[in-house]
C-alpha cells in the first residue's frame, strides 16, 4: 500500500493537448446552444399563436369597418349626397315625441326633399347609426345633453332616433324647466335635456321666461348647473347662438351686482375656462364620455348664397352644392378656435363634434315660417311675411340634426383615443 501511495504521490500529470481543450470547449458551447436554441423556439411557439390572433382580430375589425377610422378622417369635411332609400332615418308622423316647433310637414311645409339628404365626408363614410346598439350602451345609464334651444333640436332628433327600436308604450317623455327627460324601461337609459343657453349661469336661465333685452352672465358661476350634470355617463354641451345678439356681452364683476359690457371673444374664452375646469375638477373620467357640439349657423342673409332677391331661408328646397367655394354666412368660427384651445390648455378630455360647415350648407333644412312663434302656429299672415317670421336658426326633424347625432355616434363608438385630440 506504501509503494501505491508514493507511487500516486510522485505522479505528474500529463499535460491536455490543444486538441482536447478546443473538442472539449465546442461540446459544451454546443449544449449551451442547444438549450438556449430549444429555449427560444418554446417562447417562439407559446407567443406566435397570440401574436397573430391579436392581427388576426384586428384586421378582421378593419374589414368590417373600414371607413370608420376617425383619426384618419376629417368627418366635417364632406358633401349632401341626395339618398330617398336610406334617407330619412325616421319618419314625422311616426316619432310621437317630437314637439310642434319642428314638425314641419305637420305645420304646412309641403316639400319634402329636405329629409332625403345623406352626410358623405371626402375620405370615409359615417358608420350606420343602429338604434339597438346605442341603446345597449346606454342600458343602465344616463346621457344628458346641455345647452340652448338649438341643443334641444339635437336630443329631440336622438330621441327619434332611439325611438326606431323603441317598442310602442315601452318608453316616456316629459318636458320640464329646465330639464326634460326621455326614459326607455327595457334599457333602464334616460336621455336628458338640461337648459343652460350660456354653460354658466345668467339671467336667461329659465327656458320658459328668457326673452330678456339685456342679458347677463356670472363667467366664473356653474355650479348651480354643474349639480346636475355630475351623475350623467355622456355629456353632450353646446354653446352659441345666445351669444350673437351683438358684438359684446354684459358680464357679472366679481362678487357685485354691477356688470361691464365685454367683447364677445373675451367673455367666451373666460366662460368655456370654467366650464372646462368644471369637467376637469368635478367629472370621473374613467365614467363620463363628454363631447362639445360645434356651431349651428343661421341662414337669415339669402345673399350669402347669392340669392338676394330672397327671404331669408324662406322657400329654399335644395342644399348649397357648391362646396369648393368656401362659405360665410356670418358663422364667428373665432369661437371653435377659442373652444379648441381651452381644451387643449386645460387638458380636458373633451370630443369635439364639428357640425358646422355640413350645416353650413343647409338651408334648406330650417323650420321657416312653418314652426310656433310664442308656443303658437304661425297663422298665414304671419306665413306671408317670412322676412320677419322664417325661423332660419332651427331645424325641421327629420333633418340636419340627425346628421349631428351620426357623427356623435361615430365619435362615441370609436375604439380610436386620437379621436379626442383636438387637432
Amino acid at each position: 500500500m506504501k509503494h501505491k501511495k508514493e507511487n500516486n504521490k510522485n505522479r505528474k500529470c500529463t499535460p491536455t493537448s490543444p486538441l482536447t481543450i478546443t473538442l472539449i470547449a465546442i461540446s459544451i458551447f454546443g449544449v449551451l446552444v442547444l438549450k438556449d436554441i430549444t429555449l427560444i423556439t418554446k417562447i417562439n411557439l407559446i407567443r406566435w399563436p397570440l401574436l397573430q390572433l391579436q392581427t388576426d382580430q384586428e384586421n378582421q375589425s378593419q374589414s368590417q369597418h373600414p371607413k370608420n377610422e376617425l383619426a384618419a378622417c376629417d368627418l366635417s369635411q364632406g358633401k349632401w349626397v341626395f339618398d330617398n332609400v336610406t334617407r330619412p332615418l325616421y319618419k314625422e308622423e311616426e316619432c310621437t315625441f317630437l314637439t310642434a316647433q319642428v314638425t314641419c310637414i305637420k305645420n304646412g311645409r309641403e316639400d319634402t326633399l329636405y329629409q332625403n339628404w345623406r352626410w358623405q365626408p371626402n375620405h370615409c363614410s359615417l358608420p350606420t347609426f343602429e338604434a339597438r346598439k346605442l341603446l345597449e350602451k346606454l342600458r343602465g345609464k344616463k346621457m344628458l345633453f346641455v345647452g340652448d334651444s338649438v341643443n334641444r333640436n339635437q336630443w329631440e332628433s336622438l330621441i327619434c332616433l332611439l325611438q326606431t327600436a323603441v317598442q310602442p308604450g315601452k318608453a316616456t317623455w316629459k318636458m320640464g324647466a329646465p330639464l326634460s327627460v326621455y326614459f326607455v324601461q327595457e334599457y333602464n337609459a334616460t336621455v336628458e335635456f338640461y337648459w343652460a343657453p350660456f354653460l354658466v349661469e345668467s339671467n336667461s336661465d329659465d327656458p320658459r321666461n328668457h326673452s330678456i333685452s339685456q342679458r347677463i352672465i356670472n363667467p366664473d358661476s356653474i355650479s348651480k348647473h354643474g349639480i346636475h350634470w355630475k351623475d350623467a355617463d355622456f355629456l353632450v354641451f353646446n354653446s352659441y347662438i345666445w351669444w350673437m345678439n351683438g358684438r359684446n356681452i354684459k358680464v357679472l364683476r366679481s362678487g357685485s351686482p354691477e356688470y361691464d359690457e365685454i367683447e364677445r371673444p373675451i367673455a367666451y374664452e373666460r366662460v368655456l375656462t370654467t366650464w372646462a375646469n368644471w369637467l376637469k375638477h368635478n367629472i370621473n373620467h374613467s365614467r363620463t364620455s363628454a363631447f362639445f357640439i360645434t356651431m349651428s349657423p343661421v341662414h337669415q342673409q339669402s345673399s350669402n348664397w347669392n340669392k338676394p332677391e330672397g327671404s331669408a331661408c324662406a322657400g329654399e328646397t335644395d342644399p348649397i352644392s357648391n362646396t369648393s367655394t368656401p362659405l360665410d354666412m356670418g358663422t364667428d368660427r373665432r369661437l371653435l378656435e377659442i373652444t379648441k384651445n381651452v381644451i387643449k390648455a386645460t387638458g380636458v378630455a373633451v370630443g369635439l363634434v364639428d357640425i358646422t360647415t355640413l350645416s353650413e350648407y343647409r338651408k334648406d333644412g330650417h323650420t321657416s315660417v312653418y314652426t310656433i312663434r310664442q308656443g303658437k302656429l304661425l297663422t298665414p299672415e304671419q306665413k306671408a311675411d317670412p322676412a320677419t317670421y322664417a325661423d332660419c336658426l332651427h331645424w325641421c326633424l327629420p333633418g340636419v340634426p340627425d346628421t349631428w347625432n351620426e357623427l356623435l355616434y361615430a365619435h362615441i363608438f370609436s375604439s380610436s383615443s386620437s379621436s379626442y385630440q383636438i387637432k
